[in-house]
C-alpha cells in the first residue's frame, strides 16, 4: 500500500506541474482524468469515513494512509474542467463554466477541510477524525448537489 500512496503521490507532483492544456489532447481525456480523480477521492475517503463510523475496524496508520492521498487528491479535479470537456460521458453540470468562481471556491474548501482531516489523522484519535469527517463529507455533498447532474 506504501508503494500504492507513492505511486499516487509522484503522479499527483507530476500532473501539477503540467499545465491543463499540454495535458489534455482532447476533451475526453480531461474527463477520463476527473473521473479517475474522483475515484480516488471516494476510495480513500470511503475508507476513513467508515472507519469512523464503525462499519471497518479503526486503523490509525491507515486514517493517515488514505488521508495523505486524499489531501494530495483533493488538489487535482479543477485541471480536469477544461474548456470543451463539458460535453460527453459526463455528469459535469454547466454551472461549473458558468460559475467558476464558486466551483472553485467548493474545490478550494475541499482541500483545506481534507488538510484538517489529515491533521486530525496524524493525532491517531478517533473522536478528532469523525469530528473532521464530517466536513469533508459535507464539501463532497455540496459540490455533487452543486455541480453534479445525477
Amino acid at each position: 500500500m506504501k508503494l500504492v500512496a507513492s505511486f499516487v503521490l509522484a503522479a499527483a507532483a507530476a500532473s501539477l506541474a503540467m499545465s491543463a492544456y499540454a495535458q489534455f489532447a482532447k476533451p475526453e481525456d480531461a474527463i477520463k482524468y476527473r473521473k479517475s480523480v474522483m475515484t480516488l477521492q471516494s476510495a480513500h475517503f470511503g475508507r476513513i469515513a467508515a472507519m469512523a463510523s464503525g462499519k471497518m475496524p479503526f486503523d490509525a496508520a491507515a486514517v493517515v494512509e488514505n488521508a495523505t492521498i486524499l489531501e494530495t487528491v483533493t488538489r487535482l479535479p479543477l485541471a480536469g474542467f477544461v474548456a470543451g470537456s463539458d460535453k460527453g460521458e459526463t455528469r459535469a453540470k454547466p454551472e461549473i463554466w458558468s460559475d467558476t468562481a464558486k466551483f472553485k471556491e467548493t474545490g478550494e474548501k475541499l482541500n483545506a477541510d481534507a488538510i484538517k482531516l489529515l491533521a486530525a489523522a496524524k493525532t491517531g484519535n478517533l473522536d478528532t477524525i469523525k469530528a473532521a469527517v464530517g466536513p469533508v463529507g459535507g464539501d463532497c455533498k455540496s459540490c455533487h448537489d452543486n455541480f453534479r447532474k445525477e
